[in-house]
């Protein structure tokens, strides 16, 4: 009766072993995993006689495992673009960065800053112009009194009435009041400046949100893959324990596997929330919008050298421009400390009717006028202006130093920048390939596990590999299109 029930059991098993090969083509995963040939015939020899037992056996669960699913290769020329929602926002990548140009809050303080630069050009050339004041005066004096106290002069007071113009014009003062001009416009050119290098981080940022949310969503797909292929080997594994096919030991090993992805899972959709919420700030928004992301063009791989981007940049960047005009305002601003010491000569007309003077008899006129040219000229003033000019002087130095620093700086950032974008496009074929090896390795894991030459904990490596090819993969492609973004930001040429 032993020998029966034995023999029974070793046919039912065999039946098992026959249906994978009729689906898996078990010669071939045989010839992979390098099955003795006569191994490899007795098995079908013994899963052929077991065919009449099998009739008569009870219905079980197939003990092949699924095969594992394809994984999602990423085309060179268009990355995937975000999944679609009922009543979600399509967003393209042109889209967002307009957005953010509009709306951003530091691109609108920017450009605050520099309207009110623009409007220092016309506050330091106003003494080009001539100052016209109007005055009405009405005073009441002791008849025939004078000043007593608080000055030199002594004017005889009296009670009047008048009205007049006022007219003073600057003749000249050796080219300060041009130098102060030249510097202000500088200063504006700066500051315009500055609004474009701040337009370009906003844009930079865009980038990084817009690739971050895609990269987030990419993973939460990768999660959802993983947990589909690992409960089903659990349920598989579930069902040959509770036919005595497997152990426990089996099952908890896979239920434990599940769980990982499950936590991988928890995790992607976790930075699925942080992405989107970056993706608002770098918009500029309130309230978090959580739109349909469209697909995006791979870019081109990287130059061979970073040389060329290094010119670039040093023509391009914003920042460079803006410490540019600041050292020529600077320079400026030098020569009209310098024209402290020269003297200036201004004009004073004044103009108008006296209408009522309290005099008897009244000795003066209904009406006045006079002119004056007057010679400004400094002799001492305790060293004052040679010290602002002295002052004037080390800040230029000051700022071609860093004129010098940030050249220094922008070179490093291109070459940093171009080590980075270059590293990242090496990775996308190196993860493609090892997804595809990750792949293999788990066919050929599945088809020792169905077999029974190999233990639960190799098919759950070889998914982990998977899953981890996976990622590595969705990581290279996405981190080089942020790297890419940088790159072109570095040289002063992303839009």
């Amino acid at each position: 009766m032993y020998c029966i029930s034995a023999a029974s059991h070793l046919a039912y098993r065999m039946f098992l072993i026959y249906q994978f090969c009729q689906r898996t083509q078990t010669v071939e995963i045989m010839r992979r995993i390098r099955l003795p040939r006569i191994k490899a015939v007795s098995v079908l020899v013994l899963s052929a006689g077991s065919v009449a037992y099998a009739a008569q056996a009870p219905a079980a669960p197939p003990s092949q495992l699924p095969a594992s699913p394809t994984v999602p290769q990423t085309s060179p020329a268009t990355l995937p673009s975000a999944p679609a929602a009922p009543g979600q926002a399509v967003l393209t990548l042109p889209q967002a960065t307009a957005m953010a140009i509009q709306n951003h809050p530091q691109i609108a303080a920017a450009r605050q800053t520099a309207a009110w630069a623009n409007q220092r050009i016309t506050e330091t050339r106003a003494p080009f112009y001539p100052v016209v004041n109007g005055e009405i005066t009405g005073g009441q004096g002791l008849a025939q009194s004078r000043l007593g106290a608080g000055a030199l002069s002594a004017s005889q007071l009296f009670s009047r009435a008048g009205l007049g113009l006022q007219l003073t014009q600057l003749v000249t003062d050796f080219g300060r009041t041009k130098s102060l001009v030249a510097q202000s416009q500088f200063q504006a050119q700066a500051a315009d400046q500055n609004t474009q290098a701040t337009v370009y981080d906003t844009v930079l940022g865009v980038n990084r949100g817009y690739f971050g949310v895609l990269q987030a969503l990419a993973y939460v797909t990768v999660a959802n893959e993983t947990i589909r292929a690992r409960q089903t080997l659990t349920d598989q594994v579930t069902a040959l324990a509770n036919a005595n096919l497997k152990s426990a030991l089996d099952v908890s090993f896979a239920n434990v596997n599940l769980s990982e992805a499950n936590l991988l899972l928890i995790r992607s959709q976790d930075a699925v929330e942080q992405a989107y919420a970056d993706l608002a700030r770098s918009l500029g928004q309130e309230q978090v919008v959580r739109y349909q992301l469209a697909s995006v063009a791979a870019p081109p791989a990287p130059p061979t050298s970073p040389d060329p981007l290094i010119v670039e940049a040093i023509q391009n960047r914003p920042e460079l421009r803006n410490v540019r005009f600041q050292l020529q305002g600077a320079q400026s601003f030098e020569k009209a400390e310098a024209g402290l010491s020269r003297p200036s000569v201004s004009l004073v007309a004044v103009g108008g009717g006296l209408r009522y003077l309290n005099k008897d008899p009244r000795v003066a006129p209904y009406g006045y006028e006079g002119a004056a040219v007057n010679v400004d000229i400094p002799l001492f003033n305790g060293h004052l202006y040679s010290a602002r000019r002295e002052a004037a002087h080390y800040n230029s130095l000051a700022t071609s130093e860093r004129l010098r620093n940030l050249q220094q700086q922008i070179q490093r950032d291109v070459r940093s920048a171009w080590i980075s974008a270059s590293t990242a496009y090496q990775r996308i074929p190196v993860t493609e390939q090892l997804m595809k090896q990750a792949q293999l390795a788990l066919e050929l894991a599945q088809g020792r596990y169905n077999l029974g030459l190999a233990s639960i904990v190799e098919i759950t490596q070889a998914q982990l590999n998977l899953t981890q090819a996976q990622i590595e993969n969705v990581s290279a492609t996405y981190d080089y299109q942020i790297a890419y973004a940088q790159l072109q930001y570095t040289v002063g040429s992303l839009r």
